[in-house]
């Protein structure tokens, strides 16, 4: 059957129509999304929640996440997410992960937050792994009467004009309940100095030799094929000087010495080896990309050297939870890392503080360690497409950068990115990003030994 038992019966009693569409079976929802080759902002779906006075439906955009201060404000109720045992007793016609958006179907009172309730078309589940409703929106409406609508969900800055949970009042309460890691000293240092104009390759150099395991990770960097340089390099300073240039080196060193705040595993997509590999072929993209387009080759590096360090973050302070995901990720591929985020934490007291994302919670964590804000964009905004905020350049980089990635099954995300529509935000032409690509594909040896070196 294309739509669950209660579904059917309900929309034909109400006379609402709708349109079917069978699709292949997916595994969860995030696939059906992709499968349908539909775009996301046009899909809706439940969250369900629950107290002591029974299940509320939730219904928002597939693309939102719910604000949990914004629900209690609504409702005046202390709402929990329900649990995958809870969902499948109460839908037991559905198929598991693919409750249909209507709660009236199981009697259910139904809360509506503000942007679906004024949508032109939706999208949503049918109940089954296999099959999605297209429906107009005074339809949708009208399956929908008797709903309470208001603004339920975290909006970006690319999401409208509310906003919503700010990185600053996530900062604020992240910092409250937990102990984040402050900036290593060497970090600081090297931050201080690139702040000062007039500081010289020498002192850069003094600093990074204080540190033996540094100063052989950029000696072996400078030495590599990624240069070709011809000569002998016995220094830090000579590598400064002759080969690889002040910004590089100092941007290289501060993510080598604030990746030591966490304490994260090797192991797994999500884990150090594959963190310092996607985000040292990120930063040589983006710096590929920022000299082909007029933008700081330096800023661009850091930004995508720097921008994933949420997750590093949420593996230091949530190591079980950490854990979880890294697993998940593993297993479903065709998933988008927001999915997986809530699955793992979008239950409990830590829902309204991790729901935002590890981009926004590394870009909490830039803001904190005062790092410029074109990098503190690039993380916090790097999971926000459509983003046209402030220093958009640097996060359509790091974008551009990361779906190019995906297309080598480098990185944590592999859903489908609009490359055309990155490229051509950015001023570019796609004969350049095959210019790029080549670039990256000459290095790929050398960038996965430095990656190695790192993660050790």
């Amino acid at each position: 059957m294309a739509l669950s038992e209660k579904l059917a019966s309900f929309l034909n009693r109400k006379g609402i129509r709708y349109q079917s569409i069978e699709i292949d079976p997916a595994a969860n929802l995030d696939a059906a999304v992709i499968a349908s080759g539909e775009a996301r902002r046009n899909f809706i779906q439940p969250t369900l929640l629950i107290d002591i006075n029974g299940v509320v439906m939730a219904v928002h955009r597939f693309d939102s996440t719910l604000d949990m201060d914004a629900v209690h404000q609504f409702t005046g109720r202390r709402l929990q997410p329900l649990t995958a045992r809870q969902t499948s007793r109460l839908f037991g016609d559905c198929d598991p992960g693919f409750v249909p958006p209507v709660g009236g179907a199981w009697e259910l009172p139904v809360l509506v937050d503000e942007d679906v309730a004024n949508a032109e078309q939706v999208l949503f589940s049918a109940g089954t792994n296999h099959s999605l409703i297209d429906m107009d929106g005074r339809s949708f409406r009208l399956a929908l009467v008797g709903a309470r609508e208001g603004h339920l969900v975290i909006r970006g800055q690319g999401n409208g004009s509310r906003g919503a949970l700010t990185l600053d009042e996530v900062a604020d309460k992240l910092q409250k309940l937990y102990r984040l890691p402050p900036m290593p000293a060497l970090a600081l240092r090297i931050l201080k100095l690139t702040a000062n104009s007039e500081a010289t390759a020498r002192e850069l150099a003094e600093l990074i030799e204080f540190d033996p395991s540094m100063t052989a990770q950029i000696m072996r960097y400078a030495r590599s094929a990624l240069f070709n340089y011809p000569g002998q390099i016995n220094s830090v300073q000579e590598a400064v000087t002759r080969v690889l240039g002040f910004d590089r080196v100092a941007h290289i060193a501060m993510g080598i010495a604030s990746v030591r705040a966490f304490d994260v595993p090797r192991g797994g997509m999500l884990g150090m080896d594959n963190f310092w590999r996607h985000s040292l072929y990120c930063a040589f993209l983006c710096q590929s990309l920022a000299a082909r387009s007029g933008r700081d080759k330096g800023l661009a590096y850091l930004c995508g050297l720097l921008h994933n360090f949420g997750l590093l973050l949420v593996g230091h302070l949530f190591p079980s939870e950490f854990q979880e995901l890294n697993a998940l990720r593993e297993i479903n591929s065709e998933a988008s890392m927001h999915s997986l985020e809530q699955e793992v934490f979008g239950h409990g007291d830590r829902q309204d503080i991790l729901a935002v994302g590890h981009g926004a919670i590394g870009g909490i964590l830039h803001r904190l360690w005062q790092l410029p804000e074109p990098v503190i964009k690039a993380a916090g905004m790097h999971q926000s497409p459509g983003y046209h905020g402030e220093h958009a350049d640097y996060v359509l980089m790091v974008q551009l950068a990361n779906a190019l990635l995906k297309e080598q099954g480098i990185g944590d995300e592999f859903n489908p990115d609009d490359i055309p529509a990155l490229t051509e935000a950015l001023g570019m032409e796609p004969a350049t990003l095959e210019l790029v690509q080549q670039e990256v594909q000459q290095v790929a040896s050398d960038l996965d030994v430095l990656a190695s070196s790192l993660a050790s």
